[in-house]
């Protein structure tokens, strides 16, 4: 697959294949929303965030946007999917050995690293080439059972609902695969997701993608399409993330949320005086960025598992 230019690690406008990646996304998302009314009362009374103005009650010209991977979910949604389909025999041991590096230093370094994330995406794309979509969209829902549902983090989980129990629509806007955010979305009584948008024909892959991956700017083009098309105002909308990637999303409303913040993001957020979270549990965890709610125990032996398999590879 050709370099993509969102992988370098300056800040950019968006591109043409930008803007068309976000479109796709959000009209992907519209084909895949769900109306789900019945929820509001369904956690009504439950214990409310600290404040009290907020989301507003009934504004239905604003919506919220979640990133997904460390926001919403510890992790990146796209090697957990990777675990799941190298236990079901889509590729070899080698292949599984890099999806594990990348997730172990994912899961250390709390920040995505852009070479990482091309490489899973490329063998995602290749891997799933020639498969029918809805064939990956039932293995889904497997894998997110087997990996994915214990990873949410019930802080996030819990602010989202806070704006579902408001009255507004809550949207995941992700650089996975627009199958697997949809499922999660699902899963989590969300309204949808905006993700990367894989080409299929006749319902069956291709190996390649409509514009490019929903990361950096495409994500901020996917919301501002949603919204148009919503009838949302942005200014009234809130956005959460913890990547700097994610600035331009988190710029474009006028509630943004630094969520499990990386490094730069907390600076950036400070600066601008955004609202932080951090769910991490830690003193050393909020410092530095690592996810210390896996666990001393369970990240070193992730590492050392994928050390090892890296080592057996060459």
């Amino acid at each position: 697959m050709a370099a993509l230019g969102w992988l370098t690690p300056r800040r950019r406008s968006a591109t043409a294949r930008s803007v068309l990646a976000g479109e796709a996304a959000a009209e992907a998302a519209r084909k895949t929303s769900l109306e789900q009314e019945e929820l509001e009362a369904a956690y009504a009374g439950g214990p409310r965030g600290p404040e009290p103005v907020f989301p507003v009650v009934g504004d239905d010209r604003a919506a919220a946007f979640f990133d997904l991977d460390n926001t919403v979910m510890q992790g990146a949604a796209i090697f957990h999917f990777g675990r799941g389909l190298y236990k079901r025999k889509f590729f070899q041991r080698q292949e599984l050995a890099r999806f594990a590096w990348q997730q172990a230093w994912f899961r250390l370094a709390g920040v995505e690293d852009p070479e990482h994330m091309q490489d899973a995406r490329e063998s995602a794309l290749s891997i799933v080439k020639g498969h029918r979509v809805s064939e990956l969209m039932s293995i889904g829902e497997e894998i997110y059972d087997e990996y994915m549902a214990e990873r949410i983090w019930p802080g996030t989980r819990a602010l989202a609902q806070a704006h579902l129990d408001a009255g507004q629509k809550v949207w995941l806007v992700t650089a996975a695969p627009v199958e697997t955010a949809t499922i999660i979305a699902r899963r989590l009584g969300l309204t949808g997701a905006l993700g990367t948008v894989a080409e299929s024909v006749d319902g069956v892959y291709t190996g390649k993608l409509v514009g490019e991956p929903l990361h950096g700017p495409a994500k901020a083009e996917a919301v501002r399409a949603l919204a148009a098309a919503e009838g949302l105002e942005l200014a009234r909308c809130a956005a959460y993330s913890d990547s700097h990637n994610d600035i331009p999303m988190l710029s474009l409303v006028g509630h943004p949320y630094a969520i499990n913040p990386d490094a730069k993001l907390r600076r950036y957020a400070r600066e601008r005086e955004w609202r932080l979270r951090d769910y991490r549990t830690g003193r050393k965890a909020a410092k530095v960025g690592i996810p210390a709610a896996a666990g001393v125990g369970a990240l070193a032996g992730g590492t050392a598992a994928a050390m090892a398999l890296h080592r057996r590879r060459r």
